[in-house]
């Protein structure tokens, strides 16, 4: 059992980057299918899929390199909030990740979004991840 799932999708990520994997397999949550589409959305990964397994299902996700130089589009993967110390912040309050280069990404009261999206709808709420 894992106490940390949402660490655990980051930490999978960053192994299978490391390992220069093509793709990586994560098992699903309503969170991690959010979190996923995010990474589509923004750039960071080149494609995903989601399986279902007549269980708690899969995500297959097509990690993303640069064509020159091999390296991963993902530059670091970092948890902010975990389950022994949740980090919350208000619209006014959250960071910009890398000057705005980077996305965090915020569990809040209307669903997960980015950080500029948060700002934007004026909503606060947990923040999960950092990446850039």
């Amino acid at each position: 059992m894992v106490t940390d799932p949402i660490a655990d999708f980051l930490t999978r990520i960053r192994n299978a980057q490391m390992a220069k994997h093509r793709i990586v397999e994560i098992p699903a949550s309503n969170v991690k299918k959010r979190m996923t589409e995010i990474l589509y959305d923004k750039g960071y990964i080149l494609k995903y899929k989601f399986e279902d397994d007549n269980k708690q299902g899969l995500i297959k996700i097509a990690l993303k390199y640069h064509t020159e130089t091999k390296e991963p589009a993902i530059k670091n993967l970092e948890r902010v909030s975990r389950p022994g110390l949740r980090q919350y912040a208000k619209p006014t309050e959250i960071k910009r990740v890398q000057n705005g280069l980077g996305i965090a990404i915020i569990s809040t009261s209307k669903g997960v979004m980015t950080d500029k999206e948060a700002r934007a709808q004026n909503v606060g709420g947990e923040v999960m991840a950092y990446i850039y």
